[in-house]
């Protein structure tokens, strides 16, 4: 799955369940509440104060390394 800065936090928790901890791991821990099935990576990173680019990145290399 490619993963930008307009995906939605729904549609990689559906696709990539296993990208759950690095969610968790910057503080994003309501996956599952309404404002994550509409909301994208990048408003989602800016919420919590986290560099989405750098988040992007890290994401890919989570997906790679499981």
């Amino acid at each position: 799955m490619e993963i930008t800065r307009e995906t939605l936090i729904s549609d990689i928790v559906m696709n990539c369940p296993e990208v759950t901890p690095a969610f968790q791991a910057i503080g994003m821990h309501c996956l599952g509440c309404a404002m994550a099935s509409g909301e994208t990576l990048e408003e989602a990173c800016a919420v919590h104060g986290i560099d989405v680019d750098e988040f992007i990145e890290s994401l890919q290399v989570f997906l790679l390394e499981n």
